[in-house]
């Protein structure tokens, strides 16, 4: 049951990713290891919003376009170190226009994090990895949640919003 208070999350305090009106989150799309679009949330108002199938296409592209890339490396990853797991290639881990800029975090799991922000955004990985965080902490924690399945959430949406959109 949802009061509408939002919960401090468990590994670390929330704090703004932005403080510069020209540096923005546009976007949030969670990808699971399929290809399948499990969550999608825009966090800028005025964007053009897409239908959705357009976003699935967007997720079933990206995830056949990463999969590729990861076998096209022209240097061969470096052999991991004795008792370490073997260097796996990573394939896109960003893509940059003049618009926008969009940052992949892909977890062990293979499910990926597609983070849409303004080209100026600085630190775009971290800011990635910390959505993964709030993944963990509210969705993998969440007992009704079934792995690969539609993300719903609400402590989810929450949490991502007091992270993500500008004060």
């Amino acid at each position: 049951m949802s009061d509408g208070r939002v919960e401090a999350p468990k590994r670390s305090s929330l704090q703004t990713c932005s403080g510069n009106a020209a540096k923005v989150v546009f976007a949030l799309l969670v990808i699971n290891k399929a290809g399948g679009l499990i969550y999608n949330r825009n966090f800028a108002p005025g964007l053009q919003q897409l239908n959705s199938n357009d976003y699935l296409i967007l997720a079933g592209t990206f995830h056949g376009i990463h999969a590729i890339s990861r076998s096209l490396s022209p240097v061969a990853p470096p052999p991991a170190p004795p008792g370490n797991r073997a260097n796996h290639a990573t394939g896109i881990q960003s893509l940059e226009s003049s618009h926008f800029r969009l940052t992949c975090f892909q977890t062990p799991t293979g499910t990926k994090f597609l983070l849409f922000t303004s080209p100026e955004q600085p630190n775009t990985d971290q800011i990635a990895r910390r959505c993964y965080d709030i993944y963990a902490d509210y969705v993998m924690t969440n007992p009704f949640y079934s792995l690969e399945m539609p993300i719903r959430v609400d402590k989810f949406d929450r949490a991502l919003a007091a992270y993500l959109v500008r004060p």
